[in-house]
């Protein structure tokens, strides 16, 4: 019998809500490898010891891991796509357990993403897209295709949060926008609404490998730079950033989470037009009153709530509108 042995990276913090996660799907009976412990360990044991190999404390500086073990078939590679869109979620919280990348040992990369493909299908979203996967040949019909690799960190908005902005973004693109997509990832909400007839977007993430990232899947759609503009910075943390990016945009995204969506908020109406559109995802259950009467105190108005598996998410406009929230 063929096994894959299973990783997903973390930090100390991050472990037991990984734990937590891989139990929840019956996923049991683990291995923790902690730098903590590690550290603990050497501390409480110098005396025996003058010299601690420099590759090992390399390896696991910052470094806690979680290890099991599955069996190498089609039910085995089922729950590592369970695992996988599961760990999307604890990213989507947008809390410190560091990469929550997921690796394999003893197969081949190219055989774990081929074996992984056939997990990913195209998903309607709404009435007017269809996500589809690079590698799926699909009749989209009446709907606009919107084609992702998803690669091995990044997905295809199969997630709730993604799902709620794409399915608010569809109803609020008409043609001709000006779109900012503001922690961006792989570009799928910015690069969605281009395919629904905005007439330009520019896109933002603290994290260097969404700039590739975002342009690879532009051009899977067809898109240039012409027309999209991807940027790495911290919107928040950076006043050159924000005057570069200017204002007068017709609709601005944010699938992030609470926290940054309450920093954005009194923001948001710098970077919009009057009248436009401020589309914020990633809002947890509990969180979403707190974010809504922060929304309100920057002078925006709510003008829509969705709800999906327990996250939120908020239509809001600049200046005064009619029907209130």
């Amino acid at each position: 019998m063929n096994w894959l042995e299973v990783h997903i990276d973390t930090n100390h913090a991050g472990l037991e809500p990984v734990e937590a996660m891989l139990s929840s799907l019956d996923v049991d009976g683990v291995v923790i490898d902690d730098e903590t412990e590690f550290r603990e360990f050497l501390e409480d044991n110098r005396q025996y010891w003058d010299y601690v190999d420099e590759d090992l404390s390399r390896r696991m500086a910052g470094l806690s891991r979680v290890t099991f073990y599955l069996q190498s078939d089609e039910a085995g590679f089922a729950k590592l796509g369970e695992v996988r869109l599961a760990l999307e979620g604890l990213r989507a919280q947008g809390q410190d357990w560091g990469s929550l990348i997921m690796s394999l040992d003893n197969l081949a990369d190219e055989d774990w993403e081929n074996n992984w493909k056939q997990y990913y299908k195209p998903i309607e979203i709404g009435e007017r897209l269809l996500v589809v996967p690079k590698w799926e040949t699909v009749d989209p019909g009446e709907r606009a295709p919107l084609y992702l690799d998803p690669g091995l960190t990044f997905g295809t908005g199969d997630h709730a949060t993604t799902r709620l902005c794409l399915t608010a973004l569809e109803k609020e693109i008409h043609g001709g926008e000006r779109v900012l997509d503001l922690g961006c990832g792989s570009g799928i909400l910015s690069i969605a609404a281009l395919k629904l007839g905005a007439a330009s977007a520019r896109a933002v993430d603290i994290d260097r490998m969404c700039l590739d990232v975002a342009y690879e899947n532009a051009a899977l759609n067809g898109i240039g730079k012409d027309v999209y503009t991807v940027e790495v910075g911290d919107v928040l943390a950076n006043g050159d950033l924000r005057a570069s990016l200017g204002g007068g945009y017709g609709v601005v995204l944010a699938n992030i989470v609470a926290d940054v969506i309450i920093g954005l908020a009194p923001l948001a109406r710098s970077f919009l037009k009057e009248g436009g559109l401020f589309l914020c995802s990633g809002i947890i259950e509990g969180r979403e009153a707190e974010v809504a009467e922060r929304l309100r105190e920057a002078g925006l108005t709510i003008l829509e709530t969705r709800e999906q598996k327990g996250w939120y998410a908020f239509t809001c406009r600049q200046g005064p509108a009619e029907g209130g929230n």
